[in-house]
């Protein structure tokens, strides 16, 4: 049974958390004809999440369309993010095929303009219903399933029923928390701190990122001319870089590689961060319930991947029940639907975050496809697809491009070896045969 039969329902949906994922969803669902009541805690329409990488990696650029941000964005001075990744075998530096199209892209903008953005979207689209100061308090269940929320408003206690819950609630998501849906937690063996500068230059004015294994370091242009920059080290290094936090923030920066100049820069923000960031990990729906954004799954800051599944976590649920949340559909079908494509989607980037968030050195397969990634060009944009999730970890490590990577470095040993040998002629003397 879908719900029970005595179900009244002041909406089709109501989704807690008006941030990216939450609203988002809003206004997709609320398009195809959905009702929707979208509760925000915070009543300040300006507010916006603090700790994020600021940046939309290039598979959310379909859903920011959808949504028709895009202009917006650009308008807004969003920076297109091209990217550079720094490895001990050099720069990889992705381009565009000589006769190819241009490297699909997202968006490097901070939440400070684009909270605020999406959320007055979400208000101006017809059926929905923003409501500020709502903090939910419980959850309404019947015969084994959710129908509906308990509030907080600035009104007082308010019940609101429906017949779909979206907790948009976030990594510590009080909706999972009162549906009992249990977390799967996994250690993050980095710390991360991060602030925002102007008048920072970049490399080619684009984006960098930092492979020092395990350290990891990140640089992102942003609107406005505000680059946010950003350093992952390892937790062994964390009591020495506590006792001077802005010391060793800044040191830290300085040894870095083509290291931005940071004490010509101005500082515009605090130094901000973590010591404690877990992977988090939940199935997706219950029944009358789903999740999006981090509030089904949290992957590590570091890949930059968050805001990205937010996006499109809220475009598959859509998909998945709009039509059941308006009456026209199994409800229950539509939820199984709806994870079976989070999962299949996002299980096998999470594998790999949770791996490489044990703070280790590159593995074998990544020495092979990173060294060669830096060497070769196709190999390059290869990796910048992966990077971008437009795709996932079996295509990325399929055998061609395993064979591939291989080629690429074999040649590349010949070609030192053959240097290597070919005996030096002291300047001016001649050569013979």
């Amino acid at each position: 049974m879908t719900e029970p039969e005595s179900a009244g329902h002041d909406y089709d949906v109501v989704i807690s958390g008006a941030g990216l994922a939450g609203s988002a969803a809003a206004i997709l669902l609320a398009r195809r004809g959905v009702r929707v009541a979208l509760l925000e805690r915070r009543s300040d329409p300006e507010a916006y999440k603090v700790l994020c990488t600021h940046s939309l990696t290039a598979n959310a650029y379909p859903v920011l369309e959808e949504l028709g941000l895009v202009p917006a964005l650009e308008k807004a001075g969003a920076v297109r993010n091209e990217a550079r990744w720094y490895t001990r075998w050099g720069w990889i530096e992705p381009k565009a095929a000589p006769a190819g199209p241009e490297l699909p892209y997202g968006y490097n903008v901070r939440r400070s303009t684009l909270d605020p953005l999406i959320r007055s979207r979400a208000a101006q689209t017809p059926g929905v219903d923003l409501l500020p100061g709502h903090h939910v308090t419980g959850l309404v269940r019947e015969a084994g399933r959710t129908v509906g929320v308990r509030a907080s408003t600035p009104e007082g206690e308010r019940e609101i029923r429906a017949r779909l819950v979206v907790g948009a609630d976030g990594k510590d998501s009080a909706v999972a928390k009162f549906a009992g849906v249990p977390a799967r937690s996994y250690e993050n063996a980095r710390f991360g701190y991060l602030a925002h500068f102007r008048n920072l230059p970049l490399h080619g004015g684009i984006g960098q990122t930092w492979f020092l294994e395990p350290d990891m370091a990140y640089a992102f242009p942003n609107d406005g001319g505000v680059t946010v920059l950003a350093v992952l080290p390892d937790k062994k290094r964390l009591p020495a870089f506590r006792e001077d936090l802005e010391g060793s923030f800044l040191e830290f920066v300085r040894a870095l590689p083509e290291a931005p100049p940071i004490d010509s820069a101005e500082r515009i923000t605090k130094i901000i961060g973590t010591v404690n960031y877990p992977l988090h990990s939940r199935k997706p729906t219950a029944p009358g319930l789903a999740l999006i954004g981090d509030a089904a799954l949290t992957s590590d800051p570091l890949w930059g991947v968050g805001c990205g599944w937010a996006l499109q976590s809220a475009q598959w649920l859509t998909e998945a029940v709009a039509p059941a949340a308006s009456g026209r559909g199994d409800l229950d079908r539509s939820l199984a639907l709806y994870a079976r494509t989070h999962g299949r989607r996002l299980k096998g980037h999470q594998s790999l975050a949770v791996d490489y968030a044990k703070a280790r050195p590159f593995n074998p397969i990544e020495r092979l496809v990173f060294s060669a990634a830096a060497r070769d060009e196709s190999m390059a944009r290869h990796m910048y697809l992966f990077a971008s999730r437009l795709i996932g970890p079996l295509r990325f490590l399929n055998p061609l491009a395993v064979a591939k990577a291989s080629a690429v470095n074999i040649k590349h040993r010949r070609a030192a070896a053959s240097r290597e040998a070919k005996p030096e002629h002291p300047r001016g003397a001649r050569r013979t045969g």
